[in-house]
């Protein structure tokens, strides 16, 4: 029996009136497509390793699901969000599948905190301690919700917040988990979408959850990888930043704070006449909560050797180390009364273990650092490199590993991203967008900017923008790469505004959740959010809803983070030139996921305005404007107004109800 040509049946597939526009709705066959889909079906047969970047637009989730079905066998599809997980698994990858009439079985992966656990649930529930009443009554709901769901998982229950402190109260970690010697593993339901996943064709996990398994694997405890032939990891870009993350160590206040308030429920129940024990664990709890009382009123990411020499901070971690030792040994004498203060005692070690590696300071290729947050520490051992950890997860038996995103190269340059995971060998493709930027996008440079530096650079950026916003009508993202630079733009916006009779619905990050700003944005139709990192990227916003994407810097990470100060540091020491090596391909890649927001349909028409005067002016501002998608350039307002005009924008025309 012959075998059918695999171009031929891509051709099938893609073609006008084939299996997938009957699948899809609105489905239009795109060259660059069904090109990407080929590639990667010739890396799964061969079994390579292929970084692929597709331009907004292309259909990459398409381009490789086709390929991986076809090919059979075990498939694990990692993607950035838990948000894009779940558009993946419940719209894209079924639409897929039945188009191609295949069988494959597929299943949901998220990390054990997004699953109800029923020990911790009742635990919580009998010792009927929680910081308020609404988190009371937040854990009855749930408790309501696990005796009805099967699968657990808490994005089935919208009553209550994700933020709300009865999820911390009815979910497992990996620390507290009892495993296999808790009482209610046989009704465990990550334990059942473990199963699950391990016996479906294809399993859609979330970058975290893959690389936590990635850890597990150096431990010989991996449960993803080892059945698979082929992953594909899709938003790739964001790879470095995490495997960094779980490549190194943490240990913060807030687990020091959920073990003392797990080991108090334990001992209530399990030892309740043991008072001794139970105050050594809040002095521990006591010892964590000071140590960020310790670290002062300032927020984020600090040297660890600074803090250190502050002798208010050092005294605080001493008394830290020497409280969570002194309630491992307390719980461990109790260890024996029941497998939840077993549990607890284990926790204590393995935290006072990795608060001593972290005091030892094991210099040379990791970096110590601090995050401080509003009620809380985290005390960070991040590797400076990670290519090599990286690689050895490559080993083991043949599999593909496909690499895709809409941002990895920079000007058509694979090197950096390769060099950074240890994808030397690694084989790459690019396709560029097929939508027409040319007619349908304008890049606006506004003169006369003072320097991002200047304490006057937001200043302006709202002035240079506020006639743009008035040829628009709104329809804007203002997107900023400091949180303060943000507050300080929407404060003179708003009395810009005020003064000028500009009526518009401003939003600003931090007034709701992301998803709840996005649907009032899109609600509004007129409306202008300001907001920073966390809008450039995974956001999508089609029509004419969204029209102006206004960036007001280059977004080079800032110098004095301790993670980048010592890795500019260490390529120095190496030989390399750190602002080429690293600096520039950072903020070049960034800076087209920002660009990225503002044409997200064929139909889509908008200006795109970077109010960084070191593009027009710096020898790297052509490189970095050569590797967004090919815009009209223009330095004159006149040609924005007219091009919005152009566009058929009516800032008089009522937003949609």
């Amino acid at each position: 029996m012959t075998q059918p040509d695999p171009a031929a049946e891509l051709d099938r597939i893609f073609a006008p009136g084939g299996p997938l526009s009957r699948a899809i709705p609105d489905y239009r066959p795109r060259a660059q497509q069904q090109a990407m889909a080929a590639r990667i079906a010739g890396a799964i047969r061969a079994r390579q390793v292929l970084v692929v970047e597709a331009g907004t637009g292309t259909g990459k989730t398409v381009a490789y699901l086709v390929p991986a079905l076809l090919a059979g066998g075990k498939v694990i599809v990692s993607t950035g969000t838990k948000p894009l997980q779940d558009q993946l698994f419940h719209r894209d990858l079924p639409a897929v599948r039945a188009g191609l009439g295949v069988a494959a079985s597929a299943a949901l992966l998220k990390g054990r905190a997004n699953y109800v656990c029923r020990y911790h649930l009742a635990r919580n529930l009998e010792a009927g301690r929680l910081p308020t009443r609404e988190a009371a009554h937040d854990l009855r709901a749930i408790a309501r919700f696990a005796a009805r769901t099967a699968s657990g998982d808490k994005a089935e229950l919208a009553a209550v917040a994700e933020g709300s402190p009865a999820w911390a109260a009815a979910t497992s970690t990996r620390e507290n988990c009892l495993g296999g010697k808790c009482p209610d593993f046989g009704g465990c339901f990550v334990v059942k979408a473990r199963r699950e996943a391990a016996a479906a064709d294809i399993v859609v996990v979330n970058h975290h959850l893959f690389f936590a398994d990635l850890a597990l694997r150096e431990e010989g405890m991996a449960e993803l990888l080892p059945a698979c032939n082929t992953v594909i990891l899709d938003e790739a870009h964001q790879l470095p930043e995490i495997a960094s993350e779980f490549f190194g160590t943490t240990v913060s206040t807030g687990q020091l704070i959920d073990l003392a308030r797990d080991a108090q429920v334990e001992l209530r129940l399990g030892a309740p006449e043991d008072r001794q024990v139970a105050e050594i664990v809040r002095a521990a709890d006591r010892a964590a909560r000071e140590l960020r009382l310790a670290a002062g009123a300032r927020e984020g990411r600090l040297p660890a050797q600074g803090l250190e020499r502050e002798p208010a901070f050092a005294a605080a971690l001493a008394a830290l180390a020497q409280a969570l030792a002194a309630a491992a040994a307390a719980l461990d004498r109790l260890a024996e009364r029941t497998e939840g203060l077993a549990s607890c005692a284990r926790r204590a070690g393995d935290l006072g273990a990795r608060l001593a590696r972290w005091r030892a300071d094991a210099g040379g290729e990791l970096v110590r650092w601090v995050e401080v947050y509003a009620h809380a520490v985290a005390l960070h051992m991040t590797p400076l490199a990670i290519a090599d950890s990286f690689r050895r997860q490559l080993d083991g038996p043949p599999r593909a590993w496909i690499f895709t995103s809409a941002t990895l190269a920079v000007g058509g340059d694979f090197s950096h991203y390769l060099h950074e995971l240890g994808l030397d060998h690694a084989a790459s493709a690019a396709w560029e967008s097929p939508f027409d930027y040319r007619a349908n996008a304008l890049l606006y440079l506004p003169p006369g900017l003072p320097l991002p530096n200047s304490p006057d650079h937001t200043d302006a950026v709202v002035d240079a923008v506020l006639p743009v916003l008035r040829a628009s009508g709104g329809r804007a993202f203002l997107l900023f790469t400091t949180l303060r630079a943000m507050r300080r733009a929407h404060e003179r916006l708003a009395r810009a505004c005020r003064e000028t009779g500009l009526d518009l619905p401003l939003l600003v990050q931090g007034e709701g959740s992301r998803s709840e700003l996005l649907d009032r944005f899109r609600r509004l139709g007129n409306a202008v959010l300001v907001a920073s990192a966390s809008f450039w990227e995974g956001v999508d916003v089609r029509g004419e809803a969204l029209s102006v994407v206004v960036i007001d810097k280059l977004p080079f990470a800032p110098p004095d983070d301790p993670v980048l100060a010592a890795r500019l540091e260490h390529l120095r020491r190496n030989g390399r030139d750190p602002f080429a090596a690293y600096q520039l391909p950072h903020a070049a890649i960034a800076l087209k996921q920002g660009a990225g927001r503002l044409i997200r349909d064929e139909r889509d028409r908008g200006v795109l305005v970077l109010c960084d005067p070191r593009l027009a002016t710096r020898p790297y501002g052509r490189q970095l404007l050569d590797g967004l998608p090919p815009m009209r350039r223009t330095r004159s307002l006149a040609d924005v107004e007219a091009f919005l005009r152009s566009a058929r924008i009516d800032p008089s025309r009522e937003a949609p109800t």
